[in-house]
Protein backbone atom coordinates (compact mmCIF):
# COMPACT_ATOMS: atom_id res chain seq x y z
CA UNK A 1 0.00 0.00 0.00
CA UNK A 2 1.12 3.57 -0.69
CA UNK A 3 2.12 6.08 1.77
CA UNK A 4 -1.14 8.53 1.29
CA UNK A 5 -0.22 12.20 2.58
CA UNK A 6 -2.59 14.06 -0.09
CA UNK A 7 -5.81 14.29 -1.92
CA UNK A 8 -3.54 13.71 -5.10
CA UNK A 9 -2.54 10.49 -3.53
CA UNK A 10 -5.50 9.17 -3.05
CA UNK A 11 -6.45 10.59 -6.64
CA UNK A 12 -3.77 8.43 -8.08
CA UNK A 13 -5.00 5.37 -6.31
CA UNK A 14 -8.80 5.91 -7.32
CA UNK A 15 -7.51 6.04 -11.10
CA UNK A 16 -5.75 2.48 -10.71
CA UNK A 17 -8.70 1.21 -9.10
CA UNK A 18 -11.93 2.22 -10.32
CA UNK A 19 -13.50 1.80 -14.07
CA UNK A 20 -12.75 4.29 -16.58
CA UNK A 21 -16.47 5.42 -16.73
CA UNK A 22 -17.09 6.10 -13.53
CA UNK A 23 -13.77 7.35 -12.72
CA UNK A 24 -13.93 9.80 -15.81
CA UNK A 25 -17.21 11.09 -14.37
CA UNK A 26 -15.46 12.54 -11.25
CA UNK A 27 -12.45 14.08 -12.94
CA UNK A 28 -13.88 15.81 -15.18
CA UNK A 29 -16.21 18.68 -16.38
CA UNK A 30 -17.71 19.93 -19.36
CA UNK A 31 -16.69 21.14 -23.09
CA UNK A 32 -12.96 22.02 -22.59
CA UNK A 33 -12.73 21.49 -18.71
CA UNK A 34 -11.78 24.99 -17.97
CA UNK A 35 -13.77 25.86 -15.29
CA UNK A 36 -13.20 22.60 -13.85
CA UNK A 37 -9.36 23.58 -13.69
CA UNK A 38 -9.72 27.33 -12.61
CA UNK A 39 -11.44 25.67 -10.10
CA UNK A 40 -8.53 24.28 -8.32
CA UNK A 41 -6.15 26.92 -9.85
CA UNK A 42 -7.39 29.87 -8.42
CA UNK A 43 -6.79 28.72 -5.14
CA UNK A 44 -3.45 28.09 -6.01
CA UNK A 45 -3.21 31.54 -6.86
CA UNK A 46 -4.17 32.87 -3.77
CA UNK A 47 -0.96 33.72 -1.42
CA UNK A 48 -0.75 33.01 2.38
CA UNK A 49 0.35 35.28 5.25
CA UNK A 50 2.59 33.79 7.37
CA UNK A 51 2.80 34.87 10.82
CA UNK A 52 5.73 34.05 13.60
CA UNK A 53 6.45 34.65 17.35
CA UNK A 54 2.65 33.81 18.44
CA UNK A 55 1.53 31.42 20.78
CA UNK A 56 -0.47 28.50 18.72
CA UNK A 57 -0.42 26.13 21.04
CA UNK A 58 -4.16 25.50 21.36
CA UNK A 59 -5.76 25.51 18.04
CA UNK A 60 -9.79 24.82 17.60
CA UNK A 61 -11.15 24.35 13.96
CA UNK A 62 -14.44 23.63 15.12
CA UNK A 63 -17.20 25.75 13.97
CA UNK A 64 -20.73 25.71 12.95
CA UNK A 65 -22.51 25.44 9.77
CA UNK A 66 -26.49 26.77 9.18
CA UNK A 67 -26.55 26.54 12.92
CA UNK A 68 -25.18 22.64 13.77
CA UNK A 69 -21.96 21.77 15.22
CA UNK A 70 -19.46 20.45 12.97
CA UNK A 71 -15.61 19.36 13.57
CA UNK A 72 -14.54 21.70 11.06
CA UNK A 73 -16.25 23.90 8.38
CA UNK A 74 -16.50 21.30 5.74
CA UNK A 75 -19.41 19.42 4.38
CA UNK A 76 -19.58 16.60 1.82
CA UNK A 77 -21.33 17.36 -0.99
CA UNK A 78 -23.77 15.86 -2.48
CA UNK A 79 -22.56 13.88 -5.69
CA UNK A 80 -24.43 11.59 -8.12
CA UNK A 81 -23.80 7.66 -8.32
CA UNK A 82 -21.60 7.72 -5.42
CA UNK A 83 -22.15 4.15 -4.92
CA UNK A 84 -20.44 3.39 -8.31
CA UNK A 85 -17.06 4.38 -7.48
CA UNK A 86 -17.36 1.99 -4.50
CA UNK A 87 -19.70 -0.75 -3.38
CA UNK A 88 -22.50 1.13 -1.30
CA UNK A 89 -20.39 4.01 -1.36
CA UNK A 90 -22.37 6.28 -0.08
CA UNK A 91 -23.33 4.47 2.99
CA UNK A 92 -19.28 4.54 3.87
CA UNK A 93 -19.55 8.13 3.20
CA UNK A 94 -21.94 8.95 5.63
CA UNK A 95 -20.61 6.72 7.93
CA UNK A 96 -16.62 8.10 7.54
CA UNK A 97 -18.60 11.77 8.65
CA UNK A 98 -20.46 11.04 11.12
CA UNK A 99 -17.53 9.46 12.61
CA UNK A 100 -15.87 12.86 11.82
CA UNK A 101 -18.23 15.04 13.13
CA UNK A 102 -19.21 16.68 9.92
CA UNK A 103 -22.19 16.96 7.67
CA UNK A 104 -22.71 14.02 4.72
CA UNK A 105 -25.10 15.46 1.72
CA UNK A 106 -27.19 12.55 0.07
CA UNK A 107 -27.36 13.33 -3.53
CA UNK A 108 -31.46 12.61 -5.48
CA UNK A 109 -29.01 10.41 -8.01
CA UNK A 110 -27.38 8.07 -5.50
CA UNK A 111 -26.56 4.68 -5.22
CA UNK A 112 -28.01 4.08 -1.96
CA UNK A 113 -31.28 5.40 -0.90
CA UNK A 114 -32.74 7.82 1.75
CA UNK A 115 -33.59 5.28 3.65
CA UNK A 116 -30.10 3.01 3.08
CA UNK A 117 -28.54 6.02 4.49
CA UNK A 118 -30.72 6.67 7.70
CA UNK A 119 -30.47 3.21 8.34
CA UNK A 120 -26.50 2.90 8.57
CA UNK A 121 -26.17 6.14 11.03
CA UNK A 122 -27.93 7.77 13.84
CA UNK A 123 -26.71 11.33 12.82
CA UNK A 124 -29.07 13.53 11.07
CA UNK A 125 -27.54 13.84 7.58
CA UNK A 126 -28.77 16.14 4.48
CA UNK A 127 -30.31 15.57 1.64
CA UNK A 128 -30.11 17.13 -1.66
CA UNK A 129 -33.20 17.85 -3.85
CA UNK A 130 -32.78 18.65 -7.90
CA UNK A 131 -36.27 20.33 -8.93
CA UNK A 132 -37.99 18.20 -11.35
CA UNK A 133 -41.29 18.02 -13.49
CA UNK A 134 -42.89 15.67 -11.71
CA UNK A 135 -44.00 17.43 -8.80
CA UNK A 136 -45.83 14.01 -7.17
CA UNK A 137 -42.09 12.45 -6.67
CA UNK A 138 -40.71 15.77 -5.38
CA UNK A 139 -43.35 15.48 -2.67
CA UNK A 140 -42.50 12.58 -1.82
CA UNK A 141 -38.92 12.99 -2.03
CA UNK A 142 -38.94 15.89 0.47
CA UNK A 143 -41.41 13.62 2.73
CA UNK A 144 -38.91 10.50 2.76
CA UNK A 145 -36.03 13.01 3.87
CA UNK A 146 -38.56 14.12 6.58
CA UNK A 147 -39.02 10.70 7.66
CA UNK A 148 -35.36 10.20 7.70
CA UNK A 149 -34.41 12.84 9.71
CA UNK A 150 -32.21 15.03 7.37
CA UNK A 151 -31.47 18.28 9.23
CA UNK A 152 -31.29 20.27 6.07
CA UNK A 153 -32.70 19.98 2.45
CA UNK A 154 -30.18 20.93 -0.22
CA UNK A 155 -31.62 22.55 -3.43
CA UNK A 156 -29.53 22.40 -6.60
CA UNK A 157 -31.00 25.48 -8.85
CA UNK A 158 -28.10 24.97 -11.52
CA UNK A 159 -28.73 21.69 -13.25
CA UNK A 160 -32.42 22.69 -14.86
CA UNK A 161 -30.68 21.00 -18.23
CA UNK A 162 -27.14 19.36 -18.28
CA UNK A 163 -23.93 20.86 -19.58
CA UNK A 164 -22.15 18.43 -22.08
CA UNK A 165 -19.60 16.32 -20.44
CA UNK A 166 -17.43 14.89 -23.13
CA UNK A 167 -15.76 11.98 -21.88
CA UNK A 168 -19.37 11.05 -20.25
CA UNK A 169 -20.32 10.63 -23.70
CA UNK A 170 -17.48 8.63 -25.35
CA UNK A 171 -17.59 6.22 -22.40
CA UNK A 172 -21.48 5.89 -22.84
CA UNK A 173 -21.56 6.24 -18.58
CA UNK A 174 -24.60 4.01 -17.32
CA UNK A 175 -25.51 2.61 -14.28
CA UNK A 176 -24.83 0.16 -14.17
CA UNK A 177 -22.24 -0.29 -17.07
CA UNK A 178 -23.40 -1.29 -20.09
CA UNK A 179 -21.29 -4.72 -20.78
CA UNK A 180 -19.30 -3.58 -24.28
CA UNK A 181 -16.14 -5.27 -24.77
CA UNK A 182 -14.53 -2.42 -23.94
CA UNK A 183 -16.25 -2.02 -20.56
CA UNK A 184 -15.80 -5.28 -19.84
CA UNK A 185 -11.68 -5.00 -20.79
CA UNK A 186 -11.34 -2.15 -18.90
CA UNK A 187 -13.53 -3.88 -15.71
CA UNK A 188 -11.03 -6.69 -16.04
CA UNK A 189 -8.48 -4.60 -14.44
CA UNK A 190 -10.42 -3.49 -11.68
CA UNK A 191 -10.87 -6.66 -9.08
CA UNK A 192 -11.38 -4.87 -6.12
CA UNK A 193 -14.08 -2.72 -7.22
CA UNK A 194 -15.88 -5.96 -9.37
CA UNK A 195 -15.69 -7.83 -6.14
CA UNK A 196 -17.56 -5.07 -3.91
CA UNK A 197 -20.16 -4.96 -7.11
CA UNK A 198 -21.07 -8.32 -6.42
CA UNK A 199 -21.68 -8.43 -3.12
CA UNK A 200 -23.92 -5.35 -2.74
CA UNK A 201 -27.71 -5.23 -4.07
CA UNK A 202 -27.18 -1.64 -4.48
CA UNK A 203 -26.23 -0.96 -8.36
CA UNK A 204 -29.52 1.43 -9.23
CA UNK A 205 -30.48 4.67 -8.33
CA UNK A 206 -31.94 3.80 -4.84
CA UNK A 207 -33.92 7.26 -4.96
CA UNK A 208 -35.86 6.34 -7.88
CA UNK A 209 -36.05 2.63 -8.40
CA UNK A 210 -39.23 1.43 -6.27
CA UNK A 211 -40.46 5.00 -5.93
CA UNK A 212 -41.60 6.39 -9.65
CA UNK A 213 -44.72 4.51 -11.36
CA UNK A 214 -43.54 2.48 -14.57
CA UNK A 215 -39.84 2.49 -13.90
CA UNK A 216 -38.75 -1.36 -14.25
CA UNK A 217 -35.93 -1.52 -16.43
CA UNK A 218 -32.66 0.73 -17.00
CA UNK A 219 -34.05 1.88 -20.03
CA UNK A 220 -37.55 2.79 -18.76
CA UNK A 221 -35.23 4.59 -16.05
CA UNK A 222 -33.16 6.90 -18.63
CA UNK A 223 -35.80 7.87 -20.30
CA UNK A 224 -37.71 9.21 -17.58
CA UNK A 225 -34.60 11.08 -16.06
CA UNK A 226 -33.91 12.84 -19.50
CA UNK A 227 -37.19 14.26 -19.12
CA UNK A 228 -37.27 15.08 -15.51
CA UNK A 229 -34.92 18.10 -15.17
CA UNK A 230 -36.82 20.91 -15.36
CA UNK A 231 -35.89 23.80 -17.27
CA UNK A 232 -39.00 25.86 -15.93
CA UNK A 233 -37.68 26.45 -12.59
CA UNK A 234 -38.47 29.45 -11.17
CA UNK A 235 -37.66 31.51 -7.49
CA UNK A 236 -42.15 30.00 -7.03
CA UNK A 237 -40.65 26.67 -7.07
CA UNK A 238 -38.06 27.42 -4.19
CA UNK A 239 -40.99 29.42 -2.08
CA UNK A 240 -43.25 26.23 -3.05
CA UNK A 241 -40.53 23.70 -1.63
CA UNK A 242 -39.92 26.84 1.53
CA UNK A 243 -43.31 25.74 2.41
CA UNK A 244 -42.98 22.40 2.52
CA UNK A 245 -39.59 22.19 3.94
CA UNK A 246 -39.62 22.67 7.52
CA UNK A 247 -35.62 22.30 8.48
CA UNK A 248 -32.78 24.08 7.11
CA UNK A 249 -32.88 25.26 3.43
CA UNK A 250 -29.79 25.66 1.76
CA UNK A 251 -29.68 26.80 -2.34
CA UNK A 252 -26.73 25.15 -4.37
CA UNK A 253 -25.36 26.95 -7.52
CA UNK A 254 -25.32 30.54 -6.77
CA UNK A 255 -22.66 32.17 -9.56
CA UNK A 256 -24.46 35.46 -9.45
CA UNK A 257 -24.87 38.51 -7.07
CA UNK A 258 -28.31 39.37 -7.72
CA UNK A 259 -29.04 35.69 -7.56
CA UNK A 260 -27.65 35.47 -4.21
CA UNK A 261 -29.93 38.53 -3.14
CA UNK A 262 -33.13 36.82 -4.35
CA UNK A 263 -31.65 33.33 -2.44
CA UNK A 264 -31.43 35.75 0.42
CA UNK A 265 -35.22 36.95 0.84
CA UNK A 266 -36.24 33.58 -0.45
CA UNK A 267 -36.43 32.15 3.57
CA UNK A 268 -33.28 30.09 2.87
CA UNK A 269 -30.47 29.12 5.40
CA UNK A 270 -27.65 29.34 3.37
CA UNK A 271 -26.54 29.47 -0.48
CA UNK A 272 -23.41 27.53 -1.76
CA UNK A 273 -21.43 29.64 -4.19
CA UNK A 274 -21.26 27.06 -6.97
CA UNK A 275 -20.38 26.15 -10.69
CA UNK A 276 -21.56 22.46 -10.46
CA UNK A 277 -17.79 21.30 -10.30
CA UNK A 278 -17.22 22.95 -13.53
CA UNK A 279 -19.60 20.46 -14.94
CA UNK A 280 -22.06 22.81 -16.14
CA UNK A 281 -21.43 26.01 -17.79
CA UNK A 282 -17.56 25.67 -18.82
CA UNK A 283 -16.50 29.21 -19.32
CA UNK A 284 -18.69 30.81 -15.85
CA UNK A 285 -16.36 31.94 -13.22
CA UNK A 286 -14.27 29.71 -10.55
CA UNK A 287 -16.21 29.41 -7.16
CA UNK A 288 -13.36 30.62 -5.21
CA UNK A 289 -13.49 33.95 -7.69
CA UNK A 290 -17.30 34.77 -7.21
CA UNK A 291 -17.25 34.24 -3.87
CA UNK A 292 -15.85 37.32 -2.40
CA UNK A 293 -18.60 39.51 -4.28
CA UNK A 294 -21.45 37.40 -2.83
CA UNK A 295 -20.22 37.01 0.56
CA UNK A 296 -20.01 40.96 0.94
CA UNK A 297 -23.50 41.56 -0.98
CA UNK A 298 -25.56 39.10 1.09
CA UNK A 299 -23.08 37.41 3.83
CA UNK A 300 -25.03 39.71 7.07
CA UNK A 301 -27.85 38.00 5.52
CA UNK A 302 -27.51 34.47 5.24
CA UNK A 303 -25.48 31.70 5.48
CA UNK A 304 -22.55 31.70 2.25
CA UNK A 305 -21.14 28.60 1.38
CA UNK A 306 -18.74 27.26 -1.21
CA UNK A 307 -17.46 24.38 -3.25
CA UNK A 308 -15.81 23.69 -6.07
CA UNK A 309 -11.49 22.80 -6.61
CA UNK A 310 -11.52 22.32 -2.77
CA UNK A 311 -8.74 20.18 -2.49
CA UNK A 312 -6.71 20.72 0.50
CA UNK A 313 -7.40 22.01 4.24
CA UNK A 314 -5.26 25.34 2.78
CA UNK A 315 -8.43 25.86 0.33
CA UNK A 316 -10.44 25.84 3.65
CA UNK A 317 -8.80 28.68 5.08
CA UNK A 318 -8.69 30.69 1.86
CA UNK A 319 -12.15 30.28 1.32
CA UNK A 320 -13.11 30.77 4.86
CA UNK A 321 -11.06 34.52 4.68
CA UNK A 322 -12.78 35.26 1.54
CA UNK A 323 -16.23 35.39 3.21
CA UNK A 324 -17.61 31.10 2.98
CA UNK A 325 -19.23 30.23 6.67
CA UNK A 326 -18.25 26.60 5.22
CA UNK A 327 -17.04 24.42 2.41
CA UNK A 328 -18.07 21.46 0.47
CA UNK A 329 -16.02 18.74 -0.92
CA UNK A 330 -17.08 16.18 -3.33
CA UNK A 331 -14.07 15.23 -5.86
CA UNK A 332 -11.92 14.99 -2.69
CA UNK A 333 -14.01 12.73 -0.91
CA UNK A 334 -14.53 10.40 -4.22
CA UNK A 335 -11.02 10.35 -4.37
CA UNK A 336 -10.83 8.77 -0.98
CA UNK A 337 -13.94 6.49 -1.50
CA UNK A 338 -12.76 5.00 -4.80
CA UNK A 339 -9.12 4.66 -3.45
CA UNK A 340 -9.90 3.06 -0.30
CA UNK A 341 -13.44 2.59 0.44
CA UNK A 342 -15.11 4.17 4.29
CA UNK A 343 -10.93 4.08 5.49
CA UNK A 344 -10.16 6.12 2.50
CA UNK A 345 -13.05 9.05 2.86
CA UNK A 346 -11.88 9.62 6.32
CA UNK A 347 -7.69 9.45 5.43
CA UNK A 348 -8.88 12.47 3.43
CA UNK A 349 -11.01 14.08 6.26
CA UNK A 350 -7.96 13.57 7.97
CA UNK A 351 -5.49 14.93 5.79
CA UNK A 352 -7.86 18.28 5.17
CA UNK A 353 -8.11 18.63 8.70
CA UNK A 354 -4.43 18.63 9.77
CA UNK A 355 -3.92 20.67 5.94
CA UNK A 356 -6.28 23.36 8.01
CA UNK A 357 -4.90 23.55 10.97
CA UNK A 358 -1.14 23.70 10.80
CA UNK A 359 -1.86 26.35 8.00
CA UNK A 360 -3.74 28.13 10.63
CA UNK A 361 -1.54 27.99 12.70
CA UNK A 362 1.19 29.22 10.31
CA UNK A 363 -0.79 32.48 9.71
CA UNK A 364 -0.73 33.25 13.55
CA UNK A 365 -4.71 31.79 13.98
CA UNK A 366 -5.85 29.34 16.84
CA UNK A 367 -9.34 29.32 16.20
CA UNK A 368 -11.17 29.36 12.72
CA UNK A 369 -13.82 31.21 14.18
CA UNK A 370 -11.70 34.41 14.31
CA UNK A 371 -10.01 33.74 10.55
CA UNK A 372 -10.67 36.73 8.18
CA UNK A 373 -8.93 37.99 5.01
CA UNK A 374 -5.94 38.83 7.05
CA UNK A 375 -4.61 35.61 6.72
CA UNK A 376 -4.10 36.28 2.88
CA UNK A 377 -1.72 38.78 1.08
CA UNK A 378 -3.00 38.66 -2.35
CA UNK A 379 -2.63 37.02 -5.69
CA UNK A 380 0.35 35.38 -7.33
CA UNK A 381 -0.67 37.62 -10.35
CA UNK A 382 -1.83 41.49 -10.48
CA UNK A 383 -5.59 41.11 -12.11
CA UNK A 384 -7.15 40.76 -8.88
CA UNK A 385 -10.71 39.71 -7.88
CA UNK A 386 -10.41 40.28 -4.28
CA UNK A 387 -12.57 42.65 -2.32
CA UNK A 388 -11.05 46.25 -1.82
Amino acid sequence: MPIITTIEDLRVLAKRRVPRMFYDYVDSGSWTEGTYRANAADFDRLLLRQRVALDIEKRSTRSTMVGIDVAMPVAIAPTGMTGMQHADGEILAARAAEKFGIPFTLSTMSICSIEDIAEATRTPFWFQLYVMRDRGYMERLIDRAKAANCSALVVTLDLQIIGQRHKDLRNGLSVPPKLSLRNMANMATKPRWCLGMLGTRRRNFGNVFGHVEGIETMKSLSEWTNKQFDPTLSWEDIAWIRRRWPGKLILKGIQDVEDARLAAESGAEAVIVSNHGGRQLDGAPSSISALPAIAEAVGQRIEVHMDGGVRSGQDVLKARALGARGVYIGRSLLYGLGAMGEAGVTRALQIIHRELDLTMAFCGHTDIERVDAGVLLGLRESRSWLPA
